[in-house]
């Protein structure tokens, strides 16, 4: 064989395995979703708690096969989860301690990490996809105040307890993005993340397709105007590190939209305008935003409706603006009357559902939407509010009413919804 033909032949071979090696990606293109050039539209659900299912032995592994196969089957194939909880804690509002991924600065529990090992393991056999988010604004989970407090700036304010403010708590995150080892220390955790490699089926984290997406943070604000800029800084630092790393995956951010910078929508387009950033993503929350007052949602149901569609509107405006992908990937409304029973009724939940299912139909450029969130076969306590140590996770996390937003695998009229907009996909 002369020396054209040994190239050619190389040449070939090579184009070859690098495109099998990078089967089963989602891309992006334009401003829709592909996967090995075919169109990817999906309806998803919110799965925060995926990744500690199998720490729990033999029955948490067969609870997340159990409710991966009833997610299967109803065509719900893409999963928005958290990557890991952060510190220790005695706040018993919050992730606890014995599920805490990182339970000190740059000390990482490995039974914790299995847990994720093991349910991407799971979604690669289902030919499911995996949206990741690394931290949290909010304490449910650690996120930011876990490092400002392991920095010395005080235990971060606790919604739960006497004498909290809204302000307070705004002022002590804000903190974050002038503290620079806190924000080393959470590089470090992405870091640890991304060189990550599967033990159960040898996989590199940045090599597997069963994630879809990386998102920096669940929720990301500046909360207070001030920080804006150190905000907007920080959020391209971390997205220019992530794909330094992993250049496989989508990188989103995890915004709510333009709720989070007080209606000033020009920092939403800010940080989704970064090369790093692949799609725009928004959440739609009518009970926590007060489109609706107390238990009146049938009251209110008609300014939700104007509500979300206004802020749809001007959300995809910006998407078209910058040519990319967006995704509605929280949305929830609590049961009938607000009612914690597995046997409440969910009328207006289902009808709200159908309208965001909906608006996928009518702007394109909406490629997928998660709703909040799938409480699987776990089921609220009877006269329980809270979560407590010991109980099954579910939709709503420890600082939430158990039950509220939760979506179970019996909620037959939900489910029809969600199905009739999945198979459309």
């Amino acid at each position: 064989m002369n020396t054209q033909k040994l190239l050619f032949t190389f040449l070939l071979l090579t184009a070859s395995i690098t495109c099998f090696a990078q089967s089963g990606f989602v891309r992006v293109e334009g401003t829709q979703f592909t996967i090995d050039s075919k169109a990817y539209r999906y309806i998803g659900a919110n799965y925060w708690y995926g990744g500690l299912l199998a720490t729990n032995g033999e029955k948490g592994k067969t609870r997340l096969k159990t409710e991966l196969d009833f997610l299967k089957k109803n065509s719900v194939t893409n999963l928005r989860i958290m990557v890991g909880a952060e510190g220790l804690t005695t706040y018993p509002y919050r992730t606890p301690s014995e599920k805490s991924l990182q339970p000190e600065p740059g000390k990482f529990n490995e039974k914790i990490a299995y847990g994720l090992d093991y349910l991407l393991n799971e979604l690669g056999k289902r030919n499911m996809k995996a949206v990741l988010h690394f931290t949290n604004t909010w304490d449910w989970s650690g996120g930011l105040g876990q490092y400002l407090e392991w920095n010395g700036y005080g235990t971060q304010p606790r919604s739960k307890y006497g004498g909290y403010t809204w302000n307070e708590n705004q002022h002590y995150t804000s903190q974050f993005y002038a503290c620079q080892k806190c924000m080393d220390e959470l590089d470090a955790y992405i870091k640890y993340i991304l060189h990550r490699t599967n033990s159960i089926n040898g996989k590199k984290y940045i090599n597997d397709p069963a994630i879809m997406a990386w998102e920096i943070i669940n929720e990301p604000r500046a909360m207070e105007q001030s920080a804006t800029p150190a905000f907007e800084t920080w959020m391209q630092h971390v997205s220019t590190l992530i794909k330094s790393i992993d250049k496989n995956h989508l990188l989103t951010t995890g915004s709510e939209g333009d709720i989070a910078s007080d209606n000033d929508i020009s920092v939403f387009k800010t940080i989704h305008a970064d090369k790093n950033i692949d799609y725009l993503t928004i959440h739609i929350w009518p009970k926590n935003w007060g489109w609706f007052k107390d238990t009146s949602i049938v009251a209110g149901y008609a300014n939700t409706i104007t509500n979300a569609t206004n802020y749809i509107n001007r959300h995809v405006e910006i998407a078209k603006e910058l040519n990319k992908p967006l995704v509605i990937e929280e949305f929830g409304l609590p049961r009938d009357s607000q009612s914690f029973s597995i046997s409440s009724t969910t009328y207006n939940r289902d009808n709200f559902y159908d309208f965001i299912f909906g608006q996928m139909i009518q702007h394109p450029i909406i490629a997928g939407a998660n709703f909040w969130a799938f409480g699987g076969i776990a089921r609220p306590k009877p006269g329980q509010i809270f979560w407590k140590d010991g109980d099954e996770f579910m939709g709503d996390p420890g600082g939430e009413e158990q039950g509220l937003n939760s979506v179970f695998d019996t909620d037959a009229s939900t489910w029809r919804v969600i199905r009739k907009y999945a198979e459309m996909q």
